[in-house]
């Protein structure tokens, strides 16, 4: 069935931040007392708020973070992504195929808008998605919660049962699979789990290229 709107996650699957940003993750667990590899906070907290991940850390690990933590966070990332982010590799034709197809589609991101606007203007997509970005900071609850699809499609005006995401994340697969949603797990990066991503009812896929013809799409000439 082809669908009528198409969610993309931002980071991993638009953009290239997720190193930089783990990297700057660990840092400041790090200096809270922690002990948590970049490899290690990819692996548990990629897809969630930082919201979401200072409430873990408090409760899984018994740091004690400042209520402003996950802003001060927020900040230092931006000044990482200053340095340069790129677009995933293939993700431009991707859309230009779905475009083609006539076939709506958004973005659906853990980040906040001005994280988006950031990252993805630096990669050069933003002309692409600017007027379709939904933010889960406008929603009661971050993936592995349904919410920010449900939100995204319901923007966009599509039933969940229409609807495709594109994700990297378990959380953000199994928000997929809670909307009511087909997903596709990209699962490029070494760390990716398959047969996690399977267990969650979505289908992995190693390169942006081999995407649009998963999804039915015919591609441009």
């Amino acid at each position: 069935m082809t669908p009528k709107l198409i969610i993309f996650d931002c980071d991993g699957i638009l953009v290239d931040t997720e190193k930089a940003a783990n990297e700057v993750l660990s840092g400041f667990v790090s200096r809270a007392g922690g002990n948590i590899s970049p490899d290690q906070c990819h692996l548990r907290f990629t897809g969630r708020t930082l919201d979401t991940i200072k409430t873990l850390l408090e409760t899984e690990e018994g740091l004690i973070l400042e209520p402003d933590w996950a802003d001060q966070v927020r900040a230092a990332d931006l000044v990482a992504f200053e340095k340069g982010v790129d677009a995933i590799p293939g993700i431009e034709a991707v859309v230009q195929a779905v475009r083609a197809n006539g076939i709506s589609y958004c973005v659906g991101s853990s980040g906040k808008y001005e994280k988006m606007h950031a990252t993805l203007g630096s990669a050069g997509l933003l002309p692409l998605f600017k007027d379709v970005l939904f933010s889960a900071q406008d929603v009661p609850n971050g993936k592995p919660a349904p919410d920010i699809f449900l939100y995204a499609a319901k923007g966009m005006g599509v039933d969940p049962q229409h609807c495709i995401v594109i994700e990297d994340s378990l959380p953000g697969l199994q928000a997929a699979r809670d909307a009511g949603m087909r997903a596709f797990g990209f699962t490029a990066d070494p760390l990716a789990d398959e047969a996690k991503v399977r267990a969650l009812g979505a289908t992995p896929f190693k390169a942006m290229a081999d995407l649009p013809a998963l999804l039915g799409l015919e591609t441009p000439a």
